[in-house]
């Protein structure tokens, strides 16, 4: 059982996507933690020195994905 799950998903432009992942990424590079907020209230999780990462891609005809996948 989850302590806690958070999930989004909504459309934006590949521009605005690109930004969503510098945050994070500079959030993970400076502040060894990530921020999520949801209705006014602040979530900080910390994150250790060492992660796994995983990345999957996946080209279909109609559509294509890209999952990153941080887990510690």
């Amino acid at each position: 059982m989850d302590l806690l799950e958070i999930t989004e998903k909504r459309n934006m432009s590949r521009e605005e996507a690109a930004k969503l992942l510098h945050t994070i990424a500079d959030s993970l590079a400076r502040h060894n933690d990530l921020e999520f907020e949801r209705d006014g209230v602040k979530l900080r999780v910390n994150v250790p020195k060492q992660v796994e990462v995983e990345i999957e891609l996946e080209v279909e005809t109609e559509e294509s994905s890209l999952e990153i996948e941080i887990s510690w």
